[in-house]
């Protein structure tokens, strides 16, 4: 007699019933999911109150949340916060803007062209695997001190992903409306300009999303190099003074605007592209 081999497997899998939070792609109910959202910045600031509050590291290493708070109110009252804001805010927008610029026809370019693909996307692949910072000495005797060395280095660490992230969405469009549009008389850029691009949107959107994190670990980088304001000239100040409790309150602030960008760029693609949200 043959014994049946699926009554197993539905034994191990009796931990993950179909419960209302271990639903798989359907969407929670929205009181539980503001309370886990709520519950991921709660339970690690909890837990950071709890260790600094409990002397078991030094205050200088691990200040309390009351100290950084405190932090946050002298950095605002000399001015740096604002200041120094506002100058990463500018490196950061015109370096990744200038890649967005450029990434976007080229990176749709190549996804619907081999020809162009076949062209670029060895150079692209190899010049990648360069890590960004390692072009800082060489944009510096280039380029100078000053704004321009800082805004290429952000456009260099994001340009290269942001073409390759886009050329492969470009390789996801079906190919039945490429050919329904081509059956009902469509021409070839009406199917670049009205098929693809509107269909590849949202993932490039999605693209910018990812890499905008990136260009904000790359200026940190280049005003610890060569910059006079800047967030990441900050941390390095305090650090050069063991002010943990003002390292702590920028690294926040770094926090809180790569939040927002992330919040701005689901906004965009929620008013953008609905068809694709919904």
């Amino acid at each position: 007699m043959i014994s049946h081999p699926t009554s197993a497997p539905d034994t191990k899998l009796e931990g993950l019933r179909p419960t209302v939070f271990w639903r798989i792609v359907d969407d929670i109910p929205i009181g539980l999911k503001w309370f886990l959202i709520a519950l991921s910045f709660l339970v690690p600031l909890i837990l950071w109150w709890g260790l600094s509050s409990a002397g078991f590291v030094d205050p200088k290493f691990l200040p309390s949340p009351a100290k950084v708070i405190e932090a946050f109110g002298t950095l605002w009252e000399k001015g740096y916060l604002l200041k120094d804001t506002t100058a990463s805010c500018f490196r950061v927008g015109g370096g990744f803007l200038l890649a967005a610029v450029l990434s976007v026809p080229i990176g749709i370019g190549m996804g619907t062209f081999p020809s162009i693909r076949a062209l670029l996307e060895p150079i692209i692949g190899f010049v990648r695997y360069m890590p960004a910072p390692a072009f800082i000495p060489l944009l510096i005797i280039y380029l100078g001190l000053d704004e321009p060395p800082k805004i290429a280095l952000i456009f260099i660490g994001t340009v290269f992903f942001n073409i390759l992230m886009i050329m492969d969405a470009v390789k996801f469009v079906p190919k039945e409306l490429i050919e329904t549009t081509y059956t009902l008389g469509g021409r070839q850029r009406q199917v670049l300009m009205q098929v693809i691009t509107p269909y590849v949107m949202p993932k490039i959107i999605d693209a910018f999303r990812v890499n905008m994190a990136a260009s904000w670990n790359l200026v940190v980088i280049a005003e610890l190099v060569a910059a006079t304001e800047g967030l990441g000239k900050r941390v390095e100040l305090a650090q050069r003074f063991f002010r943990t409790d003002e390292i702590f309150a920028l690294l926040l602030i770094l926090g809180l605007i790569g939040f927002c960008l992330d919040l701005f760029f689901r906004w965009l693609l929620n008013i953008s592209c609905k068809w694709a949200v919904d």
